[in-house]
C-alpha cells in the first residue's frame, strides 16, 4: 500500500464549493426555494459564484499543482479504452491522479458547468429578473438560450449520477475517492501508473501566491456580477 498526497487545498476547496453551490443552484429551481423570498435571485447569484468558481479550476488547470493541471489527467482514446476493459475485467490500474475516464468526466462536467453558468447570465423571467447581460442579446436569442439552460440542466443530472454511480465502483474495488478529497490524500494498492517509477518526472508545485492571485483573477468577475 501506498499513501500519497494528491489534491491540494485549492483543488479540494473548488470542489465541495462546487458541490455545494451546484444543490443551492438545483434547490431554487426544482422546489418551491423555501425559504427564500425570491428564488430566482438567489440561483442567480449562486450562478456568480459557481462562473467564478469555474474561472478558478481552469486557470488552476494550467497553472496549478501537478496533479491539478489537466495535462495530467488528459489521455488518448487507446488510453481510456485500455483502462476501461481493464476495469471490466477486474481491478483496475492504480493513478494517483484522475485516471483516464475521470479526466474526460471532469473535463466535460467543467464545460456543462461553464456552459450553465454563462448562459444563465444572458436570461429573464419578465417578470423579477433580468440577468446582468440580459440586455445584449434579442428576444429570440435569449429564448434560445433558455431553452439551452433548462436542456443542460438535465444533462448535468445524468453526469452528477455518472460521478455518484464512478465513486460507488471505485469504492467496490477498494479506492476511497471521497475521502482522497477531504483528505487531499489517496491510499494505492499499487504503483500509481500516472508517475513514472524513476521519479525523475518534474513535479509542479504551485505556492500559495499563485493559487492568491488566481483567486483573485476569478474573483473579480464576480464581484462586477453581483453587483451589476
Amino acid at each position: 500500500m501506498r499513501r500519497l498526497k494528491v489534491w491540494d487545498i485549492p483543488v479540494r476547496l473548488f470542489h465541495w464549493g462546487l458541490v455545494g453551490g451546484v444543490g443551492l443552484s438545483f434547490y431554487t429551481m426544482k422546489t418551491d426555494g423555501a425559504p427564500f423570498i425570491f428564488p430566482v435571485d438567489i440561483h442567480a447569484r449562486t450562478g456568480y459564484v459557481l462562473l467564478g468558481l469555474l474561472l478558478f479550476r481552469w486557470l488552476w488547470g494550467l497553472v496549478g499543482s501537478q496533479h491539478a493541471r489537466f495535462r495530467s489527467f488528459l489521455y488518448s482514446p487507446v488510453s481510456m479504452t485500455n483502462y476501461a476493459r481493464r476495469m471490466l475485467r477486474g481491478r483496475p490500474p492504480a493513478f494517483a491522479g484522475h485516471n483516464p475516464l475521470g479526466g474526460i468526466m471532469v473535463v466535460v462536467m467543467l464545460l456543462s458547468l461553464t456552459f450553465q453558468a454563462i448562459s444563465g447570465l444572458f436570461l429573464t423571467d419578465d417578470i423579477f429578473f433580468n440577468a446582468p447581460l440580459h440586455g445584449l442579446v434579442d428576444r429570440s436569442t435569449a429564448s434560445t438560450l433558455a431553452g439551452l439552460h433548462h436542456l443542460n440542466a438535465n444533462f448535468l443530472v445524468l453526469l452528477i449520477a455518472g460521478h455518484l454511480l464512478a465513486l460507488v465502483v471505485h469504492r467496490l474495488k477498494g479506492e476511497r475517492l471521497v475521502g482522497a478529497m477531504f483528505t487531499g490524500r489517496k491510499t494505492l494498492s499499487g504503483e500509481p501508473e500516472d508517475i513514472p517509477a524513476t521519479g525523475n518526472s518534474p513535479r509542479h508545485i504551485a505556492t500559495p501566491w499563485l493559487a492568491l492571485l488566481v483567486i483573485i483573477m476569478a474573483a473579480l468577475p464576480v464581484l462586477w456580477l453581483w453587483n451589476a
